[in-house]
């Protein structure tokens, strides 16, 4: 009787162990990344050991004068340290210019490290700090090497998550639009963002706004976006964001489109 009712229980315990496991897998999607799918991101990096590639993240931009550019900025981030991940990124940019003037390139190559300080508890916020280097790599960059410093805050309450983030790029401006290159950088950059999870539909929500001090001449530019992120698969997460820039020269708009696939390679995982 012992033995009948041992695999009663197992048989009835199993199918909800194997639930809960894959439910604990599917938690890509409540991580944000800046650019994917909006500009502000959370202080929480890829767990230790582990890959994320971004393999095809599509951004779409309208500027002054209706030129479009179109971008493709792989990337793969990589949990190097405890609470710390690496991250490289190759964007490459298309512009049409109208009139069968187009352009193709790497616009730099971008590496960055981001660290989290502290595991969020009831009195203090998530805590981030990230840097970030871009090289002057590639027909569509520009001409200097940036580096910057970024600070990131998460915060999580019953209803959502807010995110306030600041970033601050050293170097002096470029000293034509041509030196700069086509990778966004900004003297300052500043703004919070929000977001809602929805854990029985793996998804998430966000919405944010910040302010940038171009590199060059121009006054402060405010910018709106909002987007989702998706649970497709327990490795694989999409997301689609829209922004708007609200002042400025420009007034341009984006719109992005992205998958993040995690894994991880055995042989580099710790031996017990």
């Amino acid at each position: 009787m012992k033995r009948v009712i041992a695999r009663v229980l197992c048989l009835a315990v199993t199918p909800v162990l194997m639930h809960i496991q894959q439910a604990l897998a599917q938690t890509d999607y409540y991580n944000i990344d800046a650019g994917r799918p909006v500009t502000i991101e959370d202080a929480y990096p890829v767990e230790r050991f582990a890959f994320e590639l971004q393999a095809a993240p599509l951004r779409l931009e309208r500027q002054r004068g209706g030129v479009y550019q179109w971008s493709v900025e792989p990337e793969i981030a990589y949990g190097i340290l405890r609470r710390t991940q690496l991250e490289i990124g190759f964007p490459l940019a298309y512009v049409d210019h109208g009139l069968g003037n187009r352009s193709l390139g790497l616009a730099g190559i971008d590496v960055s490290v981001l660290h989290n300080l502290n595991v969020e508890t009831e009195t203090l916020p998530a805590i981030g700090l990230a840097a970030d280097v871009v090289l002057p790599v590639g027909g569509h960059a520009g001409n200097r090497t940036y580096v910057s410093g970024k600070a990131i805050v998460t915060r999580t309450f019953r209803w959502a998550r807010i995110h306030a983030n600041g970033r601050y790029t050293f170097g002096s401006a470029p000293e034509s639009e041509a030196d700069g290159g086509l990778e966004e950088l900004s003297r300052w950059t500043a703004g919070v963002a929000i977001d809602r999870a929805f854990p029985l539909k793996s998804m998430l929500i966000i919405g944010e706004v910040f302010a940038a001090q171009p590199l060059g001449e121009g006054g402060v530019e405010w910018n709106a976006g909002a987007g989702l992120r998706y649970q497709w698969s327990p490795r694989l997460a999409l997301d689609a964001g829209l922004g708007k820039a609200l002042s400025g020269d420009d007034n341009s708009w984006h719109f992005t489109l992205g998958a993040a696939y995690a894994f991880a390679i055995r042989a580099l995982m710790p031996t017990r």
